[in-house]
């Protein structure tokens, strides 16, 4: 969790600016992500995070992130130097070798996503051992179920079904999500992040679309 203040540290952009607090909000805004799949948070935390980061992803991995979660960043063809830099001074987070040893991941593009099985997806015994996975994407909006376009969500969380309109990720990927369902008690959670905007799918939601 961020601990920084200031405009700039060492030549580096500044984490939230009143680290408790923020970090506080954001942290609510994920566990009500989590806890109610489709549902789109909007975070209202000032920063100026360095490319490739949006300001969703980058406040997520603030208030998530801490010395003993090893991030791994998919720069999606961007140089991630400058987001990992940033990201380990303020949250201590250890840069993983591999997409394969992260506890969390950032995918700067989700739209050249890679596949889940690149993920640790935990096991019957210790499904914690799972990734997390932080995604930005073009754009969230909440949708009716039967909208053209939409996801069709249900599961834990969900009175009945909840429509999610998700925009910048790759073809198919509703397939890949209703397979990371089936793989429950493993299977890897999902943070979405488009500007400001915060949804969550966890591995319990099944996914159509």
């Amino acid at each position: 969790m961020t601990t920084s203040t200031g405009s700039m540290t060492g030549g580096l952009a500044a984490g939230f600016h009143d680290p408790v607090h923020d970090a506080q909000g954001v942290f609510r805004d994920v566990l009500r992500a989590m806890s109610r799949p489709g549902e789109v948070r909007e975070t209202a935390v000032q920063i100026d995070p360095p490319a490739p980061l949006n300001i969703a992803g980058a406040a997520v991995c603030l208030a998530l992130l801490d010395f003993e979660t090893p991030l791994w960043i998919d720069g999606g063809g961007r140089d991630a130097d400058g987001a990992a830099s940033f990201l380990t001074f303020h949250t201590g987070a250890p840069r993983a070798t591999g997409p394969a040893q992260a506890d969390f991941v950032l995918v700067a593009d989700g739209r050249i996503l890679p596949a889940f099985d690149t993920f640790r997806q935990g096991t019957d015994e210790a499904p914690e051992g799972s990734a997390t996975l932080i995604v930005q994407v073009a754009d969230l909006a909440a949708a009716s179920p039967d909208a053209a376009g939409a996801w069709r969500l249900d599961g834990p969380g969900i009175d009945g079904t909840v429509g999610l309109h998700v925009s910048g990720l790759p073809d198919g990927i509703a397939d890949d999500l209703a397979r990371n369902a089936d793989r429950f008690p493993r299977g890897i959670d999902l943070i979405l992040c488009a500007g400001r905007r915060i949804a969550a799918l966890p591995r319990t939601t099944r996914v159509e679309g």
